[in-house]
């Protein structure tokens, strides 16, 4: 069975829908997105925790797509064709501002799906959220075992569920170790090739709707970052799981590779 991992990541595009921060114009909006010291930061994020396990995981056959404008300002448009050129797994696509932005991620995406493979990982990913470096392993492995249950509809979602939350708070990182439903991080919808969609199109909060899930909670996949940039601060629906707070920096550097001293002083210099 061949399975095609792929992904898309959104950095700052300017477009309307589809973020819970609305904007009634794209001017409105393409104003709040570049706004100088909002890149930097948002730069600083996806540099320092997005990268670092993308460009380390341990089954390197997928293809994350990064969508973004073509007027992103520089030197960030020119850093991300540095990054993109420098990562095999990683494309580039300038999306024009449009309305509809389920049409935009699909513009995106779609000339990246491998329409020759059996199946087709989907997942999305935000610009200051951080994966195992070992996701793209476990969802292919994981996904074997449920397969049958996949191709009664050819739509599954499969979610890694245990994660760390972490707030930027002036006082540095407040990290909370949480199992979360359907997060949307290291959540990966598995659908035919034939499907012109991706996991965009799918409310992770109600996949139900669309699709049978199966939660893996083990092991520690996923780190979502929350500050006052980010587009969501919910810690969403879930409940903690215990871990001794002295050993989370480490668990950080081992699960995803990040640094959580570098963090930790970028969380009190932004607040």
């Amino acid at each position: 069975m061949k399975i095609q991992m792929l992904g898309l990541m959104r950095f700052s595009y300017v477009g309307l829908r589809g973020y819970q921060k609305e904007h009634a114009t794209v001017e409105e909006r393409r104003a709040f997105l570049y706004d100088a010291d909002r890149l930097e930061r948002r730069w600083f994020w996806f540099e320092n925790v997005a990268l670092p396990a993308w460009q380390a995981q341990t089954d390197p056959d997928f293809t994350l797509v990064i969508m973004t404008g073509p007027d992103l300002p520089e030197p960030h448009l020119s850093r991300l064709r540095e990054i993109v050129a420098a990562t095999p797994q990683f494309r580039l696509e300038l999306v024009p501002p449009m309305e509809r932005h389920l049409d935009a991620c699909m513009t995106a995406i779609r000339d990246h799906i491998d329409r020759d493979v059996d199946v087709v990982g989907h997942f999305r990913h935000d610009d200051d959220d951080a994966v195992a470096l070992d996701y793209i392993e476990s969802a292919r492995s994981d996904f074997a075992p449920v397969f049958d249950l996949w191709q009664v509809d050819r739509k599954l979602s499969l979610d890694h569920s245990r994660g760390l939350m972490v707030k930027v708070t002036p006082r540095g990182l407040q990290i909370t170790p949480r199992i979360c439903h359907n997060m949307g991080v290291a959540l990966t919808v598995f659908l035919g090739p034939e499907r012109d969609a991706t996991a965009v199109h799918f409310n992770h909060t109600k996949l139900a709707l669309w699709m049978p899930g199966v939660s893996v909670a083990q092991p520690l996949m996923f780190l979502r970052l929350m500050h006052d940039d980010g587009d969501s601060g919910s810690l969403g629906a879930g409940y903690p799981w215990e871990a001794d707070p002295d050993t989370l920096p480490q668990r950080m550097r081992r699960r995803f590779g990040l640094d959580h001293a570098l963090l930790d002083a970028a969380a009190r210099r932004f607040s």
